[in-house]
């Protein structure tokens, strides 16, 4: 299910949009204050950020720039009543992928959201791992990770299968020269270098725990 966090001061508009958006099967959390919102955005991964501007303690300009420049990328639609090219300015710099002008109808956030979400198909995140699925690239806590093309492909393979075990023939396939020990080995460097646990997964392969 798809994870939103919305945040918004509005009580009445907060519980209404939570009812539409989870009646389209979507997860939402609801945040009064910027600070609530950034505590949950440390605390939960989320796949979209639904943000008002004008709520208590940061604003949600304020809070977008803060994420951004923590390299938190996740997609981020604005929704506020201010209609001046000067706040809608102001969130696109801060890092907003979209902008949604207060009211609204909720039939049109729903498309928005649909449009931002589709995109997350072609990015897989996992833990502090997020890989980009179309150029095959694999980043660690924001950093990109340059990797042999042999544990490049475990990793990738092992992250894509999750919570499934992935094949020891399949994994061999991935080698050059395919052994039982060139295997082992390229796993054992994966989790020293990365730190990532790997399991054994007695006669059938392997999978990331």
């Amino acid at each position: 299910m798809t994870r939103l966090l919305l945040l918004e001061d509005d009580p009445n508009l907060s519980k209404t949009l939570m009812k539409y958006l989870k009646k389209h099967s979507y997860d939402v959390d609801w945040a009064k204050t910027g600070e609530e919102a950034m505590e949950l955005s440390y605390d939960t991964p989320y796949d979209l950020y639904l943000f008002d501007i004008n709520v208590p303690l940061i604003n949600g300009i304020d809070l977008l720039s803060e994420l951004r420049n923590a390299e938190d990328f996740t997609p981020t639609i604005i929704i506020s009543a201010l209609v001046d090219i000067g706040s809608i300015t102001r969130g696109f710099i801060a890092g907003a992928d979209d902008y949604l002008k207060k009211p609204f109808d909720p039939e049109e956030l729903l498309v928005r959201i649909k449009a931002k979400t589709s995109t997350l198909k072609e990015v897989l995140k996992f833990r502090n791992f997020v890989i980009d699925m179309q150029k095959d690239e694999i980043f660690k806590d924001g950093e990109q990770l340059f990797l042999g093309e042999v544990q490049k492909n475990l990793l990738l393979s092992l992250i894509k299968n999750h919570p499934n075990p992935v094949t020891k023939e399949e994994l061999l396939l991935l080698h050059e020269k395919p052994s039982d020990l060139a295997l082992r080995v390229n796993i054992a460097k994966l989790k020293k270098s990365l730190g990532v646990d790997i399991e054994n997964v007695r006669g059938v392969g392997y999978k990331v725990i």
